[in-house]
């Protein structure tokens, strides 16, 4: 059995890692009787630890939050993991919280037990790829706490002042986006944080629409493949039957669905953001296929393949590329 000293830290970190812990699972998580829980529990309190017991058949133990909770403890994982999200915010290029993630870095590690220590500076992060724009900090702030106050959002926003009911604040490619109902025209919208300057005060609050789908990574992975409603799909999908086995195709079909046929062959449902587009995807392949539907798809292949066709004649035939050469020697 752990020391006391050890099973108090244990008891801290399990309160720390969710809302609500019933006794019985307490005690058994830390191998002891419901009696020694509640020694600990008592023993914690006397450091200075808020933890409420909970009524109910089984009872239960919280920790609360409050200006006089002592410093939080982290396991050696967990500690691990702050230290490489930290060098990753402070070396990520145009970060406007770069600054304080380095600052942070360093107290973390300076309260570190030499082990641990040793273990970070073998990691050395850097952040390569730079995001084309960040909005400052007091910016996500403003955003954020206004999603979650469920009031209306009123911002700058080019030479426009916009009011909106902001539902989620997200990142994509590097950049942040604020999805709201736009008061003004009356429809979703996706706005870049880097350009917004929020306005005081908030507007009144709001009861949250349903977003478009019911799911925010659908929807913005709609609006990002050019998906005209936002629902997610793709606004060009169509079907083909590939002269491939489908265990060949699967690996490299990405959101596509591939179905096995008797002969070898496949079905593939895949979809893009243009015909043209969805008849590259397929030819890509590298294999006979033939298009089962709709009409616009096999009219972008048969497009493609003149295109296609045109090209490789001209790379036979220079001169049919360059006119100005058929009077040269």
């Amino acid at each position: 059995m752990p020391t006391t000293s050890a099973r108090l830290l244990s008891l801290l970190s399990l309160l720390q890692a969710r809302r609500d812990w019933p006794g019985a699972l307490l005690a058994d998580r830390l191998e002891v009787s419901l009696r020694t829980v509640r020694r600990d529990v008592d023993r914690l309190r006397e450091l200075g630890y808020p933890i409420a017991a909970l009524k109910g058949p089984d009872g239960g133990y919280r920790l609360g939050a409050g200006a006089d909770l002592p410093p939080l403890l982290f396991d050696d994982d967990q500690a691990v993991a702050l230290a490489i999200a930290l060098q990753i915010a402070a070396t990520t290029p145009g970060n406007t919280t770069g600054e304080a993630a380095a600052r942070a870095l360093h107290t973390v590690r300076q309260v570190m037990p030499s082990r641990l220590r040793h273990r970070i500076d073998a990691v050395r992060v850097t952040a390569a790829d730079r995001p084309a724009e960040q909005p400052p900090a007091g910016v996500l702030v403003s955003i954020s706490a206004a999603v979650h106050a469920r009031e209306v959002l009123r911002f700058g926003y080019g030479d426009d002042v916009r009011r909106a009911e902001p539902h989620h604040l997200v990142t994509r490619g590097g950049r942040w986006y604020l999805i709201a109902w736009d008061l003004d025209r009356d429809g979703w919208r996706t706005f870049r944080a880097d350009r917004m300057s929020p306005r005081t005060p908030n507007g009144p609050r709001f009861t949250p629409r349903e977003l478009p789908g019911g799911d925010v990574a659908g929807y913005v992975t709609g609006l990002f493949r050019g998906a005209v409603d936002a629902s997610g799909d793709w606004p060009c999908r169509g079907t083909v039957i590939l002269d491939r086995p489908a265990a060949a195709v699967a690996p490299f079909a990405g959101d596509g669905v591939v179905e096995e046929l008797d002969d070898g062959r496949c079905r593939l449902t895949l979809g893009s953001w243009s015909w043209t587009g969805l008849a590259a995807a397929i030819a890509r392949f590298d294999a006979g296929f033939t298009v089962v539907a709709p009409d616009e798809l096999a009219g972008a292949v048969t497009a493609l393949g003149e295109r296609l066709r045109r090209g490789g004649r001209q790379a036979e035939f220079p001169e049919l590329a360059d006119p100005l050469r058929r009077d040269r020697p």
